[in-house]
């Protein structure tokens, strides 16, 4: 969410910015937050002149009552007037500070709801397009490989080693679920593990976060649009079931003020995901790629505004280490203006290569939101010499979605015979096993 004030001191430029996300629809948001803006203060101007006024007419009066005392009878009746004049008037400006004092929360809320809706200022290094078609490669990790022979879908992979169940699923969930067994399911656990493992070996601390968060949280974290399209909410309270452990990560900071020393906050955090993932999607998103609930490592900092950027670049890096670690070759993909969520200045995709597809698909997005999510959930830092505070940048980054990364992974490492072999790195998460044999 941006400042109010640089709306008001830059309506034009937030207009372009609007314009270059391909939303013109909220192009009215603009002007009507001035204008709202601009009633608000003129009812706090006028509040704040009636306030004082009626201070000035509550102390005029007190002298008046010592004089009424020893006044003659004659000049009673003309003190008593003044005194009833002066009272009426601080009863009129009781009732017009009433109004006023609703209709600056009434301003507020309107403007509030209004700015929830105005996109964020896109950094002047994205790319401009409508969608995920204009995302421009930026640069490639390794050497994508198409086998000589056939690699079949993932479930049909998985479906060799007796490790996927998705029809169990259907019958106890519905579409969307699935049983993960065995070495398929043991693979799973060992790479969100080796994902844990070098995070912290990154400097990042590990978090399990809750799992479910209050609405408040939700809106400081993502726009309304994203929210309508993922989130499950709890019938009955004010919970909302988290599609990333960023949500509850960065809502950790609600309402607080941190000091500098305490900056960057960096850490990574296991959580399930939940997601509706409403919507009809094509041949290669079924299986276990875009399902209603996942595992995922994820890792969030939080950071002086001057250090942001300079995190975002190590943050994409550490996802193209991890897979490059794990012998997968993979590319960055710079995201253009209209596939930016609302509150980003500047995201990347880190997509894998597909030995079955012949191309790259999305396996981590890494994000720099400045200081849109810290407004929202008002996480300030109070400066070193601590007569200041301001407002801290939060970005965040896919360590590994274990479900989405195994297609990756095993269409990668599947061999001629069907069997997988397992990088070194893993070797000490799966028991030593060092190949998994196919059992059908």
């Amino acid at each position: 969410m941006l400042d109010i004030k640089f709306v008001r001191d830059n309506p034009e430029l937030v207009k372009e910015n609007i314009r270059k996300k391909y939303q013109d629809a909220k192009l009215p948001l603009v002007d009507e937050v001035i204008d709202l803006d601009a009633k608000n203060r003129a009812a706090i101007t006028e509040a704040s002149e009636l306030r004082a006024r009626k201070n000035q007419l509550s102390k005029a009066n007190g002298p008046l009552f010592g004089k009424l005392k020893k006044a003659s009878e004659e000049e009673k009746t003309a003190i008593q007037a003044q005194i009833d004049a002066n009272m009426a008037a601080v009863k009129a400006d009781d009732e017009r500070l009433a109004e006023l004092e609703r209709l600056e929360e009434t301003y507020k809320d309107e403007i509030y709801r209004r700015m929830l809706l105005i996109p964020n200022i896109i950094d002047p290094s994205v790319p401009i397009g409508p969608d995920d078609s204009a995302n421009v490669e930026v640069q490639r990790f390794g050497e994508p490989v198409v086998p000589d022979y056939e690699v079949p879908y993932h479930t049909e992979i998985m479906e060799r080693f007796n490790g996927i169940d998705m029809d169990a699923a259907g019958r106890t969930s519905g579409n969307g679920f699935y049983y993960l067994m065995g070495d398929i399911a043991r693979l799973h656990s060992a790479v969100l593990a080796y994902a844990r493992d070098f995070m912290i070996g990154k400097g990042f601390t590990y978090c399990i976060p809750p799992f479910m968060i209050h609405g408040n949280v939700v809106q400081g974290v993502m726009s309304q649009t994203e929210m309508d399209a993922m989130m499950y909410k709890i019938e009955g309270e004010d919970l909302y079931l988290i599609g990333t452990s960023e949500h509850s990560m960065i809502g950790k900071f609600i309402d607080q003020i941190l000091t500098e020393d305490q900056l960057p906050q960096t850490l990574t955090s296991y959580s399930p995901c939940f997601r509706k993932e409403k919507g009809a999607h094509g041949i290669e998103e079924r299986g276990v790629y875009r399902i209603h609930q996942f595992e995922k490592q994820e890792m969030i900092v939080v950071c002086k505004p001057e250090d942001s950027m300079a995190w975002y670049e190590k943050m994409w890096r550490f996802s193209v280490e991890l897979f490059r670690s794990m012998e997968i070759p993979v590319r960055q993909l710079e995201c253009c203006s209209g596939d930016l969520a609302d509150l980003k200045v500047k995201s990347c995709d880190i997509e894998a290569w597909s030995p079955r597809q012949k191309k790259y698909f999305e396996v981590c997005s890494c994000s720099n939101l400045s200081d849109a999510q810290a407004r929202r959930l008002k996480i300030r830092v109070k400066s070193s010499d601590g007569k200041t505070t301001y407002l801290p940048h939060t970005l965040n980054n896919t360590v590994v979605a274990p479900p989405r990364m195994l297609i990756a992974f095993l269409e990668n490492h599947l061999q001629a015979d069907g069997s997988v072999t397992i990088p070194e790195v893993l070797w000490p998460y799966m028991g030593g096993t060092k190949v998994l044999i196919p059992k059908k």
